[in-house]
């Protein structure tokens, strides 16, 4: 038996609990792993509140709750092609095993082996920030000297989409609470602080001929208001708002497979991936890692370390 933080029902943070669970056994196309460490996204809480299509396997409750982890495999599936039995790897639990448990099965086309040099912890944060940053900068493919303004910079995803993209050469600038400023400054962005002056305002005296690109990370009215300062609107990528096309944009194109982990893995060897981790919580500590997320306040990556 293995400890595990989830939720019995959909629902609020009331609905979460810890439980003991036997190791789950992996499927056709898991593979089964020791958690090291888990990382935290707003999906997780998204997924608690209610069903979300396509990612909940299926599985009865209590549920475990989490996306990505780094670990070590214990065993295969049937069709596993490419992992072996100790390999040390991180991926996602896209069938619904959760990673807020020592234990869990990770969907083994979603899943990469660590590379030498590359700690678990930072490639936790890999294949839900990581290769969303990827995927967002290539969608747009901005030529170096272009500008791109980062909408809701101060998370895990928009720190590591500002970082990469001032790696590319581009001139980056964010958004976010004045609370998010010192990490995205440290990355090489301008800052615009929401909470004290106009954003568009601000945002066009940057760049008064308008944004080659803008990713949006907060969506809502706030993607409404700085959508307009693209210089052609079919160049606002929004991550989590999927009316971003009826103001002309497009939504993000994930590429959630083992080659897109491979290359996020490569460019944070490098240096040009680099995440903004924040905080490590104990999985004892897991209700206080997910409600920072959850309340928006959370600066950077925060990741739950099991092992």
């Amino acid at each position: 038996m293995g400890k595990a933080w989830g939720f019995g029902r959909h629902g609020g943070p009331e609905v979460q609990e810890f439980f003991d669970r036997p190791d789950p056994a992996p499927g056709r196309g898991e593979v089964l792993i020791r958690v090291d460490v888990a990382g935290v996204n707003p999906l997780d809480h998204l997924l608690r509140s209610g069903p979300v299509d396509g990612l909940d396997g299926g599985r009865p409750f209590p549920r475990v709750l989490g996306m990505e982890a780094a670990g070590t495999v214990l065993a295969l599936g049937e069709d596993v092609n490419g992992l072996e039995v100790g390999d040390a790897v991180f991926g996602f639990a896209l069938t619904g095993g959760g990673t807020y448990a020592e234990t869990t099965v990770l969907s083994a086309p979603h899943t990469a082996r660590i590379p030498e040099g590359l700690s678990a912890t930072v490639a936790a944060t890999l294949p839900v920030a990581g290769t969303t940053a990827v995927d967002v900068l290539d969608q747009l493919g901005l030529p170096a000297g272009a500008t791109v303004l980062v909408n809701g910079v101060g998370g895990g995803v928009g720190l590591a989409v500002a970082r990469l993209a001032v790696g590319r050469g581009l001139r980056v600038i964010g958004t976010g609470s004045t609370a998010k400023r010192e990490h995205a400054e440290a990355g090489g962005a301008r800052f615009v602080d929401y909470t004290a002056e106009d954003v568009a305002a601000a945002a066009r005296a940057l760049v008064p001929d308008g944004f080659d690109g803008i990713v949006d990370l907060a969506g809502g009215s706030s993607l409404r208001t700085v959508a307009p300062l693209a210089r052609d609107p079919r160049n606002v990528i929004a991550v989590g708002d999927m009316s971003v096309p009826d103001l002309g944009g497009r939504f993000v194109e994930r590429r959630v497979d083992r080659e897109n982990l491979e290359r996020s893995a490569r460019l944070a060897l490098d240096g040009l991936l680099a995440p903004v981790i924040t905080a490590v919580h104990p999985l004892s500590d897991a209700p206080a890692a997910l409600a920072a997320v959850e309340n928006g306040h959370a600066s950077g990556k925060i990741v739950i370390r099991v092992a």
